[in-house]
């Protein structure tokens, strides 16, 4: 198993800084097949980490793992009470697509809830799709 954790500061520099270490990560572990959707899943689960789980002062973790053939990212916030809701915005909205994208792209996807806070999750590989 390979592991790599992050802690990102809540602010919106943070946002590119995981995108380009998860493409970074999956090229380096052999799956540069995932690096894309990898770097699109990370950008859309920090932004939306950022948006509705950041307090000032609490980091934002990013963890990503490859365990056999499986890719998985995790990104964990300190607001458990705001969970993720997949929504469908309107045509003129700017945003509310993220977690439309993250289904698309990834192979499963859930969130978890931790004692103080909530993990979001997506997995690349593996038997079955969501």
């Amino acid at each position: 198993m390979r592991r790599d954790v992050r802690d990102y500061p809540p602010r919106q520099d943070s946002v590119p800084a995981a995108r380009r270490r998860a493409a970074w990560l999956a090229v380096a572990w052999g799956r540069p097949d995932a690096a894309a959707d990898l770097a699109l899943v990370a950008s859309e689960l920090t932004t939306n980490a950022l948006r509705h789980g950041s307090v000032p002062g609490r980091f934002l973790r990013v963890e990503m793992r490859l365990t056999g053939s499986v890719l998985r990212i995790e990104v964990t916030d300190p607001r458990g009470e705001s969970r993720p809701v997949v929504r469908e915005a309107g045509h003129d909205e700017q945003g509310g697509r993220g977690l439309g994208i993250v289904g698309a792209v990834a192979d499963r996807w859930g969130c978890t809830g931790r004692v103080v806070g909530k993990t979001v999750w997506a997995e690349f590989g593996g038997a079955g799709r969501r």
